[in-house]
């Protein structure tokens, strides 16, 4: 009991908490503004009796949270597909480390895949900075969220990463339940994935061993691929402003957009692969290496699984062909498929309104960009295999 008040301000909420927590949320306007958006079709006063007849966490995700996300991508995807989870045993726990292409979708769509396999849903890290209102942290928790703090004091940043990796490794090694977390702090803008070697060292955290401690945690790498992503010229538009003030930071408001522009945009195919914990790869490091260089070898692992595994669309081997000028990747595609991608890129930036000819053109190259690492990424870790 006591360790888990280590926990009690980060950790998801638990079953006897819901009834208490889903009455407050439903009280919240916000709340119900969001609901109305999104499913248009709903009577709230239903839909609130139907939240508050349920008794637990798992019928709240079944019931609820899974009905929305099959609506969703009906209506905003060309589907939901994976590959490689007969890797995944089901009797044992997985830390399941992706990249990042969606604040809000890519772990839902992580739990959609799992539930319909016939596996429990896993737990979700999410940053503070996202839960600007209490009514998001109360939802997000109800499903089955813990909170990574963001944002705290050079001197609470140690202590906070301390308790996340406490609670990291007693949900999956005492709790029995997965975890979901992205390889880096927020997303790749320009889908260029690499695992921060920070990232690692904070799951390495109060333990007398790294790779010991590392391989409690049964990592299970999974590549998430977007044929497009919705929030591409938001990403581009970010990046461009980071390059004219280095200290640019997006506000609130923005975060806010991503998350709603995310969710309800265009995804076309959406595919996820999991690859099989990297635990027999892990014994293969030098245990008598620096720190650096374990922490380094760990992130490789990882990073390399998650390039191999990519879903390569028509998008990216037009984009790579495009923005280096080249027709290596020709074969992939026709005229028709070059046209409207480029349609699509014109597109989505008119959305950014009025922007200068250099500022559109920059962002036009840094969405192909976008578009085309996921195809170098993952052309070189083949090299490397």
């Amino acid at each position: 009991m006591e360790l888990i008040a280590n926990f009690e301000d980060i950790r998801s909420y638990n079953d006897n908490e819901y009834r208490i927590k889903a009455a407050k949320l439903l009280q919240e306007p916000q709340f119900k503004t969001v609901i109305e958006t999104v499913m248009p079709e709903v009577d709230y006063e239903l839909f609130g009796k139907k939240m508050l007849s349920l008794n637990s966490i798992h019928e709240f995700q079944t019931e609820i949270i899974v009905s929305f996300l099959n609506k969703l991508i009906a209506n905003t995807t060309k589907g939901l597909e994976s590959e490689g989870i007969e890797n995944i045993p089901h009797d044992r726990n997985f830390l399941y480390m992706s990249n990042h292409r969606d604040i809000v979708l890519d772990a839902s769509f992580l739990c959609m895949i799992l539930n319909a396999k016939g596996y429990d849903t896993c737990e979700i890290a999410i940053g503070s900075n996202l839960l600007i209102f209490d009514w998001i942290s109360d939802l997000v928790r109800l499903n089955k969220s813990f909170i990574v703090k963001r944002g705290v004091g050079v001197r609470q940043a140690l202590e906070a990463a301390k308790q996340l990796s406490g609670y990291i490794h007693y949900a999956i090694n005492e709790k029995k339940q997965s975890i979901w977390i992205a390889q880096r702090e927020g997303r790749s803008k320009d889908s260029n994935d690499r695992t921060q070697e920070a990232l690692i060292k904070m799951l390495t955290l109060g333990g007398t061993n790294i790779l010991d401690t590392v391989r409690s945690l049964n990592i299970a790498p999974v590549s998430i691929s977007y044929e497009y992503d919705p929030c591409d010229s938001l990403k581009a538009y970010e990046l461009l402003q980071k390059s004219k003030n280095p200290d640019f930071k997006k506000s609130p408001k923005d975060d806010l957009v991503s998350m709603q522009t995310g969710i309800m945009g265009y995804k076309g195919l959406v595919h996820y692969h999991f690859t099989p914990c990297i635990n027999d790869e892990l014994n293969e490091i030098d245990a008598n290496a620096d720190k650096a260089t374990v922490l380094q070898s760990v992130s490789q692992i990882i990073d390399r699984h998650i390039h191999l595994n990519y879903h390569i669309f028509t998008n990216n081997y037009i984009a790579y062909d495009t923005l280096y000028n080249t027709n290596r990747f020709a074969q992939q595609y026709n005229e028709d498929d070059k046209l409207g991608f480029e349609k699509y890129i014109q597109k989505q930036i008119a959305k950014l309104g009025n922007l200068s000819d250099e500022d559109a053109q920059t962002i036009r190259n840094t969405m192909l960009l976008m578009y085309s690492n996921t195809l170098k990424n993952k052309l070189a870790a083949e090299e490397q295999v």
